[in-house]
């Protein structure tokens, strides 16, 4: 069975980032998109990721364009993007498939370890994963949870 520092994604500047860097760090873990509804979670993602990675928590952002074409740009404009519109600096990883036969492994894990409102499925952009510093995923929340309302939870694991 794999644990979640098993896994390898790449940067949106193309490197291969190893999970394992993250280890004995909480993780939030999110499929983002630049054109949905639910893009201003980026702020909070961000205040989050400020807010507590000193004390050992991260933000991962996975840009996803599988959910109403909401991601539709390339590594750059997302990078450009984020980075003028909510001044992100949480890693971002090159856009992937959640769902589907193309789904990256890691997302394929994360549902196995938390289901949702459609089983294993991603339902839609900004659907996040809580990892404890010892590397389980605790929890699953629907795109609809903000990320200040997730605060005191990550807290409670720091």
């Amino acid at each position: 069975m794999s644990v979640i520092y098993d896994f390898k994604a790449n940067s949106l500047a193309g490197e291969e980032v190893a999970l394992k860097r993250f280890e004995g760090q909480v993780l939030l873990i999110v499929n983002t998109a630049s054109k949905c509804g639910f893009t201003p979670q980026y702020r909070g993602l961000e205040d989050l990721h400020r807010d507590l990675s000193p004390r050992g928590f991260s933000v991962l952002g996975f840009p996803c364009n599988q959910f109403g074409a909401q991601e539709p740009g390339q590594a750059a404009e997302i990078q450009e993007f984020c980075s003028t519109h909510y001044d992100v600096t949480f890693p971002l990883f090159e856009k992937i498939d959640v769902n589907g036969a193309n789904a990256h492994p890691l997302y394929e894990y994360l549902k196995r370890q938390q289901s949702g409102l459609l089983g294993a499925s991603i339902k839609w952009n900004f659907t996040k994963f809580l990892v404890d510093r010892a590397g389980k995923v605790i929890a699953r929340y629907a795109p609809t949870a903000r990320p200040e309302g997730l605060r005191q939870q990550i807290e409670t694991l720091l």
